[in-house]
């Protein structure tokens, strides 16, 4: 079975992923580690010297490219933007939104400025958070909440929630 951990950034996608692929005995697949290995860049590299466009058509096109069983994908927080991507992902298997709040989210990015976060020019964590959350919603098949500083909590619940899924066979 397949999962992809969407959410906004610094929610905690790429870590959970990690160790929820360990504890179910599978592959974790990393899309911003996808788009480090093919272009040989960091993101805010490729964001800075590209322009965010090329960016996104970059993320987009390797997003589309993973096509794998028995993994847990992480995606990067922007995934949501492309719905041939999250049509793919769909397919591949079940959507998991790790959920937190604004006041969480602002904290855990802090100075995000070389972090990648495919944000407008102009607009804030805030504008990013509103303009997501229903993105997220739509392609949400399970939502964790994430909020609060019980990273321990949030991995109990969801390794339960997965491997609830997994027995299912849904």
């Amino acid at each position: 079975m397949t999962f992809i951990l969407i959410g906004m950034p610094g929610v905690g996608k790429s870590c959970m992923g990690k160790i929820l692929a360990k504890k179910l005995h599978l592959k974790h697949i990393d899309g911003d580690k996808l788009i480090i290995k093919k272009t040989g860049k960091k993101l805010q590299e490729i964001i800075d010297t590209e322009g965010l466009d090329a960016f996104k058509e970059i993320e987009r096109q390797t997003l589309l490219s993973i096509d794998n069983e028995n993994a847990i994908i992480t995606p990067g927080g922007s995934a949501i933007y492309y719905d041939d991507v999250m049509t793919h992902f769909k397919a591949l298997g079940k959507v998991v939104y790790l959920y937190a709040g604004i006041p969480v989210i602002t904290e855990r990015l802090g100075d995000f400025s070389s972090r990648g976060v495919v944000l407008q020019s102009g607009k804030t964590i805030k504008d990013m958070f509103d303009e997501r959350i229903p993105l997220l919603e739509k392609y949400a098949d399970v939502k964790i909440n994430c909020n609060g500083n019980s990273f321990a909590k949030y991995q109990r619940i969801a390794l339960e929630k997965l491997e609830k899924l997994m027995d299912s066979g849904e």
